[in-house]
């Protein structure tokens, strides 16, 4: 018996709905900082950018199933987003002025062509990380309004609920509008205090992009991309400062793994399996050149040129037996004294363990165990497993792979920590 036509509609209305959501997540993942950013130039607003943008979008999943997506999508979600603060200013009183300005630029948008000004979503971060605000709601409100993330990744990649993230971003546009911060990047005596948050917010965007916290793909280039190109945008305009050029360094190497990270199916490939001859070559250089431009101020090596001699000494080696562990060992003592954390002594048990071998490494990583930290995620329990599979402890590695997949919350992750259980 054949399927009722209205429900063979209903089906296909149902599936180009869903292909425009992926559409629309797709565009905003790429385009969503400038959108906000062009929206935040004309209103002066960011976060009222940001929740025209989302009505924008809630409007083209009406629309576009129906109308069909248009030419320029970008451009029509910025175009509705407009119209919408023109109506919201319309129904206000005393904001005439604002209303005839928006006017003028909507009479010289067609629509169709949308090129917002490059240092638009440079404006976007210094805003968002303006003092006002707590480092948490800095931080938050870039990743959402810059990165283009959820408040889940968000609150995956900070490990707190998900209402605590949507206070936090909510809670800071509230803080911008009635500081009236404005839509700008600051005066050069004003920078020290805002650019070490700015430093961390795209490294934390980077990091987002090279190793997804959730979601199906293993790696999302195009949100590690953006923030390297904020990054390069930054050490042009800071060229003293030391780490902008070492942040720019470290994302240059680790961005020149990409074609070796992902089989053709995007299942993941770990470093010790990656087909080196694919790694970037000029973008090592590039890595390298960065480098030495922050070791010529000759101010020391902080956190990010630290991580980046470490992934200068990957990109260096043939191999991974070949790699100078003993270094990498000392680089991530040094980043250990000057910016510890638990990540950062797990990954200096991985380091410990190719230098002197497992059993020292996990007496480094039994003890972040006994210190409760790092709970929660899949680092610990997977390096763990790796530790005993080399002590030949079997079965207890099965166990803390089986744990490990059990936390990531990303799905390619999950594949790879169950392909390991299962294998050993």
């Amino acid at each position: 018996m054949s399927e009722p036509a209205g429900n063979r509609e209903q089906a296909g209305n149902r599936e180009q709905a869903a292909a425009v959501r992926r559409r629309l997540d797709a565009l905003w993942r790429i385009e969503g900082a400038r959108i906000v950013a062009a929206l935040a130039r004309a209103t002066r607003d960011v976060g009222f950018a940001e929740d025209l943008a989302q009505e924008a979008l809630a409007d083209a999943l009406v629309q576009w199933p129906a109308s069909g997506t248009p030419a320029n999508p970008a451009a029509w979600l910025t175009a509705v987003a407009k119209r919408k603060a023109i109506d919201a200013w319309r129904r206000s009183e005393g904001l005439e002025v604002r209303y005839r300005a928006m006017a003028r630029d909507l009479e010289n948008d067609d629509g169709v062509a949308w090129v917002p000004l490059e240092d638009d979503v440079l404006r976007l971060v210094f805003t968002a990380c303006h003092p006002v605000l707590s480092r948490e709601a800095q931080m938050a409100l870039t990743l959402r309004v810059v990165g283009g993330l959820t408040t889940e990744e968000i609150a995956r990649l900070f490990l707190v609920p998900v209402a605590t993230v949507q206070q936090r971003i909510v809670r800071a546009k509230k803080t911008l509008a009635a500081a009236q911060v404005p839509f700008e990047v600051p005066e050069p005596n004003e920078w020290g205090a805002r650019l070490g948050a700015v430093l961390g917010v795209v490294y934390l965007m980077f990091t987002e992009g090279y190793a997804a916290t959730t979601g199906e793909a293993w790696i999302r280039p195009d949100l590690a991309r953006e923030a390297l190109r904020i990054g390069r945008i930054l050490a042009g305009l800071v060229p003293r400062e030391p780490e902008a050029h070492g942040l720019v360094a470290l994302m240059e190497f680790q961005a020149s793994r990409f074609p070796a990270r992902t089989t053709p199916g995007g299942s993941p490939v770990l470093l010790a399996d990656q087909d080196r001859t694919r790694w970037d070559r000029a973008q090592i250089g590039r890595g390298r050149a960065a480098l030495r431009r922050c070791d010529a101020l000759s101010r020391g090596r902080g956190n990010y040129a630290l991580q980046a001699a470490i992934a200068e000494c990957h990109s260096s080696a043939p191999s991974v037996d070949d790699t100078d562990w003993h270094r990498i060992v000392l680089l991530y003592e040094a980043l250990g004294r000057i910016a510890p954390s638990p990540v950062v002594e797990l990954n200096r048990a991985v380091a410990v363990s190719m230098a002197t071998g497992p059993a020292a490494a996990l007496v480094i990583v039994d003890g972040l165990a006994a210190a409760g930290v790092l709970r929660g995620t899949h680092l610990l329990p997977s390096v763990r497993g790796e530790l005993l599979v080399r002590l030949g402890r079997i079965d207890e590695a099965r166990s803390e792979f089986v744990a490990a997949a059990g936390l990531a919350r990303n799905q390619r992750t999950r594949e790879l920590l169950e392909e390991r259980a299962a294998g050993i």
